[in-house]
């Protein structure tokens, strides 16, 4: 027996987004239980019958996307999050993982040390550069001079 399209999305639907048993979908939907085992296979497989996002993998998500994800997901229940997850192709890990990564990024004693001491540096180095740059002017400008200088007295006469 033929199951419509729109039947096939409702059910799969339902069971990603709640923690019901298939029994429960097949039975609430008239449909068999193998029907629905099959139907979250070719989901879970193709995305066929359903109309899916392109899944990324977490490690392709961005910072901004990342601190999104944080921000959407603060202070959902288990079952609130376990859904979102599986609708964005996560796990509940790559956010704790997210959430440490953050954490540690903006709050540690030596991440603060090493930028200071990497501005410092960044200080010194530009210092140096542009006294580098007005040695480089200066020399520059004395070879023109002296190009100047010999077109209009000629070269000197070594004796």
């Amino acid at each position: 027996m033929e199951h419509s399209k729109e039947l096939r999305e409702a059910v799969v639907r339902k069971a990603l987004v709640g923690e019901v048993p298939q029994e429960v979908l097949a039975e609430e939907f008239g449909v068999s239980r193998t029907s629905v085992q099959n139907w979250l296979r070719e989901y879970r497989n193709t995305g066929a019958g359903v109309v899916r996002k392109k899944e990324r993998r977490p490690q392709e998500w961005t910072v901004e996307e990342r601190l999104e994800a944080l921000m959407q997901t603060h202070g959902l229940a288990d079952e609130e999050l376990g859904a979102w997850c599986r609708g964005q192709g996560l796990h509940t890990h790559h956010l704790v993982q997210w959430r440490r990564e953050l954490l540690e990024s903006a709050g540690s004693k030596e991440s603060q040390r090493a930028m200071r001491a990497l501005r410092e540096e960044n200080r010194t180095l530009k210092k140096e550069l542009r006294r580098k740059d007005k040695a480089l002017a200066e020399t520059t400008a004395l070879l023109v001079l002296k190009k100047k200088a010999a077109s209009i007295w000629g070269e000197p006469e070594d004796d």
